[in-house]
């Protein structure tokens, strides 16, 4: 079996994100709902199920929806992730359902961030 090189790497990792990007697709906005054991442990999956309620019910077709693991911050789950096209990530804590809905009426369909939810704005950017 052949080794994979540093170059080889990189081209996957640069193939990945040109794949999951926002300008990639016709995505105006992602939302990723952390779901590792201590977010699901947090009611995560309630929080998943009414953004998922709120999409369906509002016929959006422009927001992509994903999961992931622990960010590392279990004390302040559950945790979503919103990216907005051409702008910086917002990541809300202590999520439930209500705040969800309340997020995608207010942030993701009007553009105005839940600041009482925010635990950062930005990305980490990783060298």
């Amino acid at each position: 079996m052949a080794k994979i090189k540093i170059e080889d790497l990189k081209k996957i990792k640069e193939k990945i994100q040109a794949e999951t990007s926002l300008r990639a697709g016709d995505r105006r906005v992602k939302v990723t709902v952390h779901m590792g054991t201590c977010g699901i442990a947090s009611g995560a999956r309630g929080v998943l199920d009414a953004l998922m309620a709120e999409i369906a019910e509002s016929g959006a077709k422009d927001i992509a929806v994903t999961t992931s693991g622990c960010m590392g911050l279990c004390s302040r789950e559950p945790l979503v992730t919103v990216e907005v096209l051409d702008q910086d990530p917002i990541k809300y804590e202590y999520m439930n359902p209500n705040k969800m809905r309340q997020v995608f009426k207010r942030h993701i369909l009007q553009g105005e961030i839940q600041t009482p939810f925010v635990l950062a704005k930005g990305a980490e950017i990783v060298k």
